[in-house]
C-alpha cells in the first residue's frame, strides 16, 4: 500500500480516536443515568417545609445531578393527588389517616403537637386554650379533614372548650399566615410552625395538646418513578442525621425517649 493510501486511511482513524477521547473526557463513560440527571419528587405535609427543604439540600449534595422537588401542602389533599395519579416518589404525612389512603407500608419518623399561635403583640391577651372561646376573638384553625384540624378538634374536646372559628384553612401554613399578618387573634398550629415563624408569632403551649399528638409517617411509594432514590431519601429522614434536623425544627422523636 502506498504512503498516500495509508494517509487516507489513517486520517479518519485519527478523527475517530480523537472523537472517542473527547467523548470520554466529556463524561461519555459516565452517563446521565449513572451520575444523576434525575428528579426525586417528594409530597410532604406543609409543616415539614423547613426541615425537609434542608434534608433535600443534603440529599442533592450526596447524589450528583439529582434534583429534589417538593410539593408541600395539606396531607389529605396530597394523598388525594397521589390517588388520582400525580407522579410522586415519596409521601410524608402529618398523620396516619391520609397515609392509609396511599400505603400500608409507611414508617413513623416524627411526632408533632399543637400550640396556640398569637401575633407578637397578642391583641387578644390569650394565655390558655379556654381563651379561644371568647366571643370577641377571631380564631382560625385547620379544616377538620386535614391532620392539624383533626388534632385541634381533639384538643378542644379534651379541654371541654367550644370554639367558633372565623375560618378553617386547608393547611397549617395558611393558619400561620393569617395570625402572622394580624388577620386573626389566634390560631392552632404545630409547635414546629410557631418556631419557624418566631419572628412574627408567639407560640403558647397548652397541656391539652398531649391528647392530640400527631404521628408523622413516611413511605417510598410503590409505583415511584425513582424507586431507588425514594428509598434512599426515606432512609435519610430516618437516619440520625435526619432526626437531628427534625429535632432542631421542634419535632419530637417517633418513639418517646
Amino acid at each position: 500500500m502506498s504512503k498516500r493510501s495509508m494517509s487516507k486511511c489513517s486520517m479518519p482513524m485519527r478523527v475517530a480516536v480523537a472523537a472517542g477521547l473527547s467523548l470520554l473526557a466529556a463524561g461519555c463513560g459516565d452517563t446521565g443515568e449513572a451520575s444523576g440527571g434525575k428528579t426525586l419528587t417528594v409530597f410532604a405535609a406543609a409543616s415539614l417545609t423547613e426541615s425537609f427543604t434542608s434534608l433535600g439540600t443534603t440529599f442533592e449534595a450526596s447524589h450528583r445531578g439529582v434534583k429534589v422537588r417538593f410539593n408541600f401542602g395539606g396531607s389529605s389533599g396530597l394523598a388525594q393527588q397521589i390517588g388520582q395519579g400525580a407522579p410522586a416518589d415519596v409521601f410524608a404525612s402529618a398523620s396516619p389517616a391520609p397515609m392509609k389512603q396511599v400505603s400500608d407500608e409507611s414508617r413513623v419518623f416524627a411526632r408533632n403537637r399543637l400550640v396556640i399561635a398569637v401575633p407578637k403583640d397578642d391583641p387578644g391577651k390569650v394565655t390558655k386554650l379556654a381563651d379561644l372561646a371568647g366571643p370577641r376573638l377571631k380564631i382560625v384553625v385547620c379544616a377538620e379533614q386535614v391532620p392539624c384540624g383533626a388534632a385541634a378538634t381533639k384538643a378542644f374536646a379534651a379541654a371541654g372548650v367550644r370554639v367558633k372559628p372565623a375560618s378553617q384553612e386547608q393547611d397549617v401554613r395558611a393558619v400561620l399566615t393569617k395570625v402572622s399578618l394580624g388577620e386573626a387573634d389566634a390560631g392552632l398550629v404545630y409547635r414546629t410552625d410557631a418556631k419557624a415563624a418566631a419572628a412574627k408569632v408567639r407560640g403558647i403551649e397548652f397541656p391539652e395538646s398531649a391528647k392530640a399528638i400527631n404521628d408523622y409517617p413516611i413511605v417510598a411509594l410503590p409505583k415511584a418513578p425513582q424507586s431507588a432514590l425514594a428509598k434512599e431519601f426515606v432512609q435519610l429522614v430516618l437516619s440520625a442525621q435526619g432526626q437531628a434536623v427534625l429535632a432542631q425544627a421542634g419535632f419530637e422523636p417517633a418513639s418517646p425517649g
